[in-house]
Order: C-alpha cells, then structure tokens, then sequence
C-alpha cells in the first residue's frame, strides 16, 4: 500500500479520475470564456458551466438558478454573511452562530464586529452540539442571521440544522448553513431542511480546488445580498470575476459521482471508521470526542493521555497523514479552540487527532494505521515515563 496512508480526507480529497476526465479539455480544446456571447467558444463554454450547475443544485436539491459559483467555501461564507448584513442593515445588526464554527465564519464575524455588528455566540454541550432552544432565546428584534454549520470540520458532529432552520423561520430571522463538510458525503436537501443559504465546495468531494458554490434561496423567502466582488455582474450580479470553466465542470461532476454512491460509500466508510475507534481504543487510555449519535460516518476525533498532538503527527508522519484538527489553524500549537469550546481541558484538547475517512481508504490501510499508532502511542508514553 502507498504511505503514508492518507485519513486526512476532510482537509480535501484528492480528483477522481472521472472527474479530471472531463475537465481536460475545457483548458485547451474548448477554452473559451463562459461570459462570451459572441461566438462558439464562449457558447460551449457557457453551456458547460450550466451543465454543472444543474448538477451541483441536484446535490443539494435546489433550483439551478439558485447556484452561485466561487472560489470556494470561504468565498461563499464571506459573501453570505457580510452580502446579508449589508443587504439588510437597515433591518438589524444582529448575528447569531456557534462557538465551533469554522474560522472563515468565525473571522467574517470578529470582522463585522468592528463595522458595528453584535455577534451572539453561542457555545455547545459536551458533545459538541447547540441547544436550539438557547439559539431562539438568543434572538433579538434586531437579529438578522443565524449561521450554523451541519456538520463540524474537526468532530464531524452535526448540528440539529433542521430545529434551528425552523426556530429561524419563525421568527423571520435567514439562516445560513455552512455544510462544506456534510455535503456529498450525507444526503443535504435546502427545500427538506428549509435552509436559505448554504454553501460547499469542490475539493472536499473529489473535484478540483479552488471552486465552491453558494445557495441562495430565489423565493419564500427571496434573499437579498450584496456583492463582496464589483465587476461585470456574473453569476447574477452576486460574484463578479472570470468563471473558472474547467472547475466549475469538474465540480458538476463531483456531485453526480456523490450523488450515485452516497449511501453505499457513507455505510462502508461507517464501518472501518468503527473498526478504527473501536481497535485504538483497546490500546488504552483513548477518548473519542463529539456526540456519537450525531456525526459524520467517516470522521472520529480521539484524544490520546500520556502524548500531545504534535508529538503524535512528528511520529506517524511517514506511516499516516492525519490532523489536529482544520488545514486552516493545523500550524498553530495551542490546542483546538473546537474541543476546548466543547469543555476539553488544554491537556485532552492538545493530545487530540482528527482521522477522515474516505472513498480510497480501503481496511488494510486502516489496519496498518491502527497499528502504527498504537505502537507511536506505546513509544511517546514510555518516553515520558522514562524522563
């Protein structure tokens, strides 16, 4: 088998041949710019970028109308977040999310907070989930958003999206989901879950990098946004700037390969996930963190006694790729400011690793891994024990 093994899958995923396939030859043979109107090149290359939009609603059960392409997910939040609170300031300038959301939510607050914003936080059980019945009476007259991830970058737990979507309703209030972890692997569907905003992206489904896509409800409620990109007025005016063609058809057919397999890969990647836990966990002095009943099938985050993250990745890195959590905060020390918000002390937050199955990972590799760290594990233990 190749190592190191790679169980760093909800950092990105790598192209699926078929995927890959079909983007070649929108960088060369059919190389025109989708805004071209003028003449064939421009026309295929329009046509395209629209193929993949009907399948990249498909995903997520939207109408194609209602996609909007970006650079990726953190595009696509800083656009639904800021577009929102600047579409409807005049309403309110109040925000409502979660305390171990992603930074690019987190830092898009911290932003606003500074242009006049009131950010409510609101912080998660043991298990890493929101009361919703905290989220609705943090609710104000001046409450413009609710933003709350499906399912966590670095737990894989899943937020009761459906509950809060409804409270949000209720009280007149848009919400925003980001569900760049969830979607493609889990069944996401706006209209089912009543989600006005949404957003994904490409590479952590098997498509290119550098390409995402945000949802943005035409009707009942039709949302408003403004712009964050000013330029010729693509995608509807919500995202000026070049479409990236060949992205875009990569990412089109991501989703269609997602949407084929979905059940069948989350049931098997459930299984060697679970292989995965349950074999470590004989090791000794194993926790998993996040609410069991609630996650991902193909992520687990484990804290390890006696070993720091750290010291743990230095010793596995040329046997298996894994994580201390996000790719956007894996060079900073400190410890997960996710599992601290869950009430991990600084030791168990800081001996923590994320594992992320995916549609490679097959039940040698994970075997193999098993073993690599429980021995790695047995290693840094008796080293401390020794000093």
């Amino acid at each position: 088998m190749k190592q190191p093994v790679y169980l760093d899958y909800s950092a990105t995923t790598p192209v699926d041949e078929r995927v890959l396939a079909e983007m070649l030859p929108y960088f060369s043979q059919q190389f025109g710019n989708a805004a071209s109107r003028s003449h064939v090149y421009g026309w295929a290359a329009d046509e395209a970028v629209e193929f993949a939009r009907e399948r990249v609603a498909g995903l997520i059960g939207a109408h194609p109308k209602e996609i909007v392409f970006t650079s990726g997910a953190t595009e696509s939040v800083n656009l639904a977040i800021k577009g929102v609170y600047e579409a409807y300031r005049a309403k309110g300038n109040h925000i409502i999310t979660c305390t171990t959301e992603h930074k690019a939510v987190l830092d898009t607050c911290h932003h606003l907070e500074k242009l006049g914003a009131e950010v409510t936080y609101v912080p998660v059980d043991a298990g890493g989930r929101i009361d919703p019945g905290e989220l609705e009476r943090s609710i104000r007259p001046s409450t413009i958003l609710v933003a709350v991830m499906l399912a966590n970058n670095e737990t894989g737990v899943l937020q009761p999206v459906r509950e809060v979507a409804a409270l949000a309703r209720r009280h007149q209030v848009l919400f925003f989901c980001d569900a760049t972890q969830a979607a493609g692997k889990i069944a996401v569907d706006v209209l089912e879950n009543d989600i006005p905003l949404l957003c994904f992206s490409a590479h952590k489904i098997y498509g290119p990098k550098g390409v995402g896509a945000l949802y943005v409800r035409r009707r009942d409620p039709r949302v408003q946004l403004i712009a964050q990109m000013d330029g010729g007025g693509h995608e509807n005016r919500m995202r000026s700037g070049t479409l990236n063609v060949p992205g875009i058809v990569g990412f089109g057919k991501a989703c269609e390969i997602c949407m084929q397999g979905m059940e069948s890969e989350g049931s098997r990647l459930h299984i060697l996930r679970d292989l995965l836990e349950t074999t470590v966990i004989t090791g000794g002095h194993v926790q998993v963190n996040g609410n069991s009943a609630h996650r991902l099938p193909h992520v687990t985050n484990l804290s390890f006694e006696g070993a720091t993250a750290n010291a743990l990745i230095g010793a596995l890195q040329k046997k298996v790729a894994v994580s201390s959590g996000s790719a956007c905060t894996s060079a900073l020390a400190e410890p997960s400011y996710v599992l601290r918000a869950m009430g991990l002390s600084d030791e168990r937050a800081g001996g923590s690793l994320r594992f992320s199955l995916g549609r490679n990972t097959t039940e040698p590799e994970i075997q193999f891994a098993v073993e690599a760290v429980i021995a790695c594990i047995s290693a840094l233990r008796g080293q401390a024990a020794a000093s």
